[in-house]
């Protein structure tokens, strides 16, 4: 079992390596005022950057309008391109900044997260990522409710959501989120740590409102269950002749 999971990640690993000079070649050709070759590059990652950008804005077509813009971006600063680095984690870089900056410039003055990531002693003494907390995506797994899971995300400060998605949406691994995000390995733990919990919280503070909700519900009578139950024929005959006495000592 063992070798048949290391020749996997084996394969895995040849074929991002062979997608990744693909691109490059590619890069390379665009920077030579290849239009084709920079249509090839959208094709191949247009999905890619709309999956990463819905996964952090409201909307589809907030969405298209970031992946659209990440496009226009790369296009302008080519030239710019590092080699060194895979083309696809520059291109998260470029949809993940414009999604933190569209969800800054819309974020109410409520957040779940008031605070930012604390000084350094706080982040040094994550060493590891911790796997304690559910990961969002569970929750939709469990309980089939995904677009609560994006709810609750997107009650998050935009720096926690983006290492969420990069990392439990995306699959990426901590080094390449750092990478896209700009920040220190050990940052990007911690920020998927706090994320965690703040969701874990976030979900579980729903959750009870739902419950508070429902007892209030029922200890009010149930709502259309507590009208006054319709008259009996016994009560609407004596009704009508009540109603036949008044008549006849008016009369």
């Amino acid at each position: 079992m063992k070798a048949t999971g290391d020749g996997a990640s084996k394969g895995a690993d040849e074929a991002r390596r062979e997608a990744a000079q693909l691109d490059h070649a590619l890069v390379r050709r665009a920077q030579g005022a290849d239009e084709e070759a920079f249509a090839e590059l959208v094709r191949r990652h247009q999905g890619r950057a709309y999956r990463v950008a819905r996964n952090l804005v409201p909307s589809d077509e907030d969405a298209q309008d970031i992946a659209q813009e990440a496009f226009l971006r790369v296009f302008r600063n080519l030239e710019r391109f590092n080699f060194d680095h895979e083309f696809t984690t520059w291109l998260y870089r470029i949809v993940t900044n414009l999604c933190i900056d569209f969800l800054r410039k819309r974020r109410v003055a409520f957040s779940v997260s008031r605070g930012k990531e604390g000084d350094d002693g706080e982040e040094s003494a994550l060493d590891l990522e911790d796997h304690s907390e559910p990961a969002p995506w569970e929750y939709a797994e469990a309980a089939e409710t995904a677009s609560e899971v994006h709810e609750v995300l997107a009650s998050l400060a935009p720096h926690f959501q983006s290492v969420l998605t990069l990392r439990e949406i995306e699959g990426l691994g901590c080094p390449e989120i750092a990478e896209i995000v700009g920040a220190t390995h050990v940052t990007v733990r911690w920020r998927l740590h706090r994320g965690r919990k703040l969701f874990q919280e976030e979900w579980e503070r729903r959750a009870r409102m739902r419950q508070q909700g429902a007892g209030d519900l029922i200890q009010s009578g149930g709502g259309e269950g507590s009208q006054d139950p319709a008259p009996t024929q016994d009560q609407g005959r004596r009704t009508q002749g009540a109603r036949s006495r008044d008549e006849g000592t008016r009369s």
